[in-house]
């Protein structure tokens, strides 16, 4: 079947600045928050929403104060999601459908911002969520985020395969989560068709640093050990990143049947490598 998406952008929804760029090769100067908007036959969907408007509006009590220092966030009104669809021309209730890579709150914050909007997540992660187990999972997770009460879709595996992960269709056949557990219970990349036939993959924080998707991979240490550190399964990340080095290495040689291109939510060079792209 043809792909039914139009177009896709690249938007920006919350640049971060950490304190820990104070130490040169620590960690990388500037991230960002890497969020796409696709164009269907449908209406508008959104992969991942970085910060909010209440996020900004009210960053201590929403986020933390340990947090909003630890990541140094600009907070610009101006990279909300809603900001950046009303820019591109979009009537921003046109935006039916949002796909979280995970609930993490620089992945999740802008759900407010679309309370119309279904929610499409892996159930693993909304039980995460609404039931922690640990105490780095009561730590990640904000539920002020989404007390608006959501239309929450729960995506189940259907079984198909997607370049040989297992994957499920949350909105069409053109828009799938993609399995990527590890970093959270239920993290997921989504995978957009492109009208082109081609994929982009949005790897969420399956990995934070464009060097993680080589082989051999290199990373700065203070993201390796931050990765390491956020991990709620370890064995499960380095698995999939695994998996991903192998996706990459063989659509990077062009042994691809259908072109893969991957990114993930941080690494402002794939960002920037890619906004400026047609779509």
């Amino acid at each position: 079947m043809p792909p039914v998406s139009t177009r896709t952008h690249h938007l920006n929804c919350g640049t971060m600045c950490p304190g820990a760029a104070r130490i040169p090769g620590l960690v990388p100067a500037e991230l960002v928050a890497h969020c796409l908007l696709v164009e269907g036959a449908d209406g508008l969907t959104l992969v991942d929403t970085g910060f909010g408007t209440l996020d900004i509006a009210e960053r201590s009590r929403r986020l933390g104060r340990g947090f909003t220092l630890m990541v140094g966030a600009a907070f610009d009104p101006d990279e909300r999601a809603i900001a950046q669809v009303a820019a591109l021309g979009h009537d921003p209730h046109d935006v039916r459908d949002i796909v979280v890579t995970h609930l993490d709150p620089d992945h999740a914050g802008g759900l407010s911002d679309f309370p119309w909007a279904r929610v499409h997540v892996h159930p693993a992660e909304r039980e995460a969520a609404a039931r922690p187990s640990t105490f780095r999972e009561r730590l990640r997770y904000v539920s002020a985020q989404w007390e608006h009460g959501p239309e929450w879709t729960d995506q189940r595996s259907s079984g198909e395969e997607w370049h040989g992960f297992g994957a499920v269709r949350p909105v069409n056949e053109d828009v799938l989560m993609v399995p990527l557990h590890g970093h959270t219970r239920g993290h997921c990349g989504v995978a957009v068709r492109r009208p082109t036939g081609d994929w982009l993959l949005h790897a969420g924080d399956a990995y934070f640093f464009t060097g993680d998707k080589l082989t051999p991979r290199h990373c700065p240490p203070g993201i390796r050990s931050y990765q390491a550190a956020l991990a709620v399964d370890g064995g499960a990340r380095r698995a999939n990143l695994a998996r991903l080095q192998e996706l990459h290495a063989r659509h990077s040689a062009g042994a691809g049947d259908v072109g893969v291109t991957m990114f993930c939510a941080h690494d402002r060079a794939e960002f920037e490598a890619l906004a400026g792209r047609p779509a």
